[in-house]
């Protein structure tokens, strides 16, 4: 079984995703605690690498070019995109419209 096979069908990393607009992230020193307003969930993000992919995904045309431009290693991947999946399976992440070539939403 492939990495990405483990993934849901509904999340995509070639799609733009971006955090839901009711989740705070509060830093901690083992990466951050995300918090839902509306479903009121808690979720601990383990890794500051994921913590700061989760803050520039909105700015990117989708999650796979967000992660070129994370610094995560692509042995890192196949993990984080599971943890995005979950968090998006969770309601913490939404996807996001496109972006235009000028660089705002379509």
């Amino acid at each position: 079984m492939s990495d990405t096979a483990a993934l849901p069908s509904s999340f995509d990393p070639n799609d733009r995703w971006g955090l839901h607009p009711r989740v705070a992230l509060r830093p901690e020193p083992f990466g951050a605690l995300a918090y839902h307003y509306d479903n009121r969930r808690l979720n601990f993000v383990r890794s500051p690498a994921l913590v700061a992919l989760l803050k520039i995904l909105a700015d990117h045309e989708s999650v796979s070019v967000a992660f070129d431009h994370s610094g995560v290693a692509d042995a890192r991947r196949p993990a984080f995109e599971r943890a995005l999946s979950a968090l998006a399976a969770s309601d913490f992440l939404q996807p996001l419209p496109e972006l235009e070539r000028n660089g705002s939403p379509g």
